[in-house]
């Protein structure tokens, strides 16, 4: 990005609300000598050099169903920063809290709930907050086809966006339905590690039904002395290197280098279900990072130090519609698609990996071509899985 440009979306929000913005700012601005008239989105020029276009506000009439909407997303955004708040506020608040948290750090320090299949609440999956917040963009669910809930699956979803909202929305709860979309499975939507050392925001995700993302985990699921079946994962596969990725109108998939997943499915033989989420990079901006750029370069050493990578991403505003890190009101449509057998094999070759991958790739392109016309007409260009 040259100095002095601003990087932004040709159309940054589908939303209803700004029709009624934009009458609200139907006054016009004029200059010194009231001969030109400057419209709400149009670039100031101080100079030579380039002002931000003018803000669109929201206006003060929006329904409330819509409000109620936004403020559920706020919600879940600073939900991260409001547990650790609330943790270092005991730690400092009096002797009483200061106990009581250094008990809970005890506790989380030894607690292993996130390995072994989570702790489901449904009253906590169940609660309008979460319909609320699948409303804003909003998430849709499809599937292709019923699945088997005698038999164990390892769901695939694609892509990685920014923080997988609707990986989150569909299998972190219930505001889509999914235990009635597909009856019978209990389905844990699997995240790093790191997010259970995060004080009380833990045991949000492990009452969500959330579990971790390591082999540990996935193996107590799907063979461990308490699995059973329809028990089944949910792994967002092109983790951080692909969150890099999630730029609006495109979709590249990092996925020919994973096959960990698919030595997992074959040693428990659970079935492969390929899962897109159509419209997943639309509900950000993300700041240019091609690859040899200094941003990229930053961004790849923290997630090698850190295992996740800073993505450098902006979106609209509780009040504006165009500065912010709210996520823009953009359709996410979520479907999983045929599943694939795999077989128990005790003894897991090179041969059988690529087979199974081969496989698995088609599913995920098949996908994508029979919705992409329907779901993303305003791509910029096709799949890329690299």
């Amino acid at each position: 990005m040259q100095s002095g440009e601003i990087h932004r979306s040709a159309s940054p929000e589908t939303d209803p609300d700004t029709t009624l913005a934009d009458k609200s700012m139907s006054g016009s601005t004029h200059s010194k000598d009231s001969t030109k008239t400057l419209k709400p989105n149009s670039i100031l020029q101080l100079g030579s050099i380039p002002m931000p276009p003018m803000p669109k506000f929201a206006p003060l009439s929006v329904p409330m169903p819509r409000r109620r909407q936004t403020a559920s997303v706020l919600l879940w955004m600073v939900l991260v920063p409001l547990c650790v708040g609330l943790f270092l506020e005991m730690l400092l608040f009096s002797y009483i809290t200061r106990t009581i948290a250094l008990v809970y750090f005890l506790y989380v320090m030894q607690d292993k709930g996130q390995e072994l299949g989570a702790r489901r609440m449904d009253w906590l999956r169940s609660l309008s907050v979460w319909v609320w917040f699948a409303d804003f963009f909003p998430v849709s669910f499809r599937k292709e086809s019923d699945l088997d809930p005698s038999k164990n699956y390892i769901f695939g979803y694609h892509p990685h966006g920014v923080i997988s909202i609707g990986a989150f929305t569909t299998f972190g709860t219930e505001s889509r339905n999914i235990a009635q979309q597909l009856p019978g499975l209990n389905i844990r939507l699997l995240t790093l590690e790191t997010n259970f050392k995060i004080p009380f925001w833990r045991d949000i995700l492990l009452f969500l039904n959330v579990a971790s993302a390591d082999k540990k985990s996935i193996n107590y699921i799907l063979g461990g002395p308490k699995s059973k079946p329809g028990d089944s994962v949910m792994l967002v596969l092109g983790g951080a290197a692909e969150s890099l990725e999630a730029f609006p109108n495109t979709n590249k998939i990092v996925l020919k280098g994973r096959l960990g997943f698919i030595k997992l499915a074959l040693q428990h033989g659970a079935t492969l279900v390929p899962t897109f989420a159509f419209g997943e990079n639309d509900i950000w901006d993300q700041v240019p990072n091609p690859k040899g750029s200094y941003v990229r370069k930053f961004q790849t050493m923290f997630k090698d130090i850190a295992s996740f990578s800073p993505v450098l991403f902006h979106g609209r505003g509780i009040f504006t519609y165009d500065y912010g890190i709210m996520p823009y009101r953009k359709p996410i449509t979520v479907v999983t698609g045929i599943p694939i057998d795999c077989p128990k094999l005790d003894t897991v070759t090179e041969e059988d990996l690529k087979r199974v991958q081969q496989l698995y790739i088609a599913g995920v392109q098949s996908l994508y071509d029979k919705y992409k016309d329907e779901l993303l007409p305003n791509r910029k260009e096709e799949l890329i899985i690299i």
